[in-house]
């Protein structure tokens, strides 16, 4: 097994609340799902594996972009915020085309390293959720008043 130096497996951090009940659950259930993962696929370097949990995290990471998207729209954020807006976005759809890359490259055979596209989970998630998630959360708190529920 290759040695891993400045692995940090991502955790969920009360710094990571946006204050939207229904993103807050959805990064937890992706945190939780990318520590499974990082604990699997360390322990084993099966093709079917990645692929497997190449697939789950992008089906769910849909679902969550989707949920993101639609509370951009409800409350206004795009009109509001168009610039943050569209880097937010422009996040979503380079995260689904790094991941679908990933697919394709061990579809077609390719040697693809579980320890890079950890590293690359891992580091994605933590800045979104630092990062522009952050940005949409408090403009969402600010619109309604109080936590979303959704």
């Amino acid at each position: 097994m290759a040695k891993i130096e400045h692995f940090q497996p991502i955790e969920w951090e009360a710094s990571m609340a946006t204050g939207v009940a229904a993103i807050d659950k959805q990064h937890k259930y992706l945190i939780d799902t990318l520590q499974t993962a990082n604990e699997t696929l360390l322990a084993d370097d099966d093709v079917a594996l990645l692929k497997r949990v190449a697939n789950d995290l992008l089906g769910y990471a849909i679902t969550h972009f989707e949920t993101e998207e639609e509370l951009m729209q409800r409350y206004g954020y795009t009109e509001a915020r168009p610039e943050e807006a569209r880097a937010h976005i422009a996040q979503h759809r380079d995260f689904s085309c790094q991941i679908v890359a990933v697919h394709e490259q061990l579809r077609e055979g390719k040697k693809v390293s579980r320890i890079e596209v950890l590293r690359f989970l891992n580091h994605w998630l933590r800045d979104h959720v630092l990062g522009v998630d952050q940005l949409l959360g408090k403009y969402l708190v600010k619109q309604t008043g109080h936590e979303t529920k959704n």
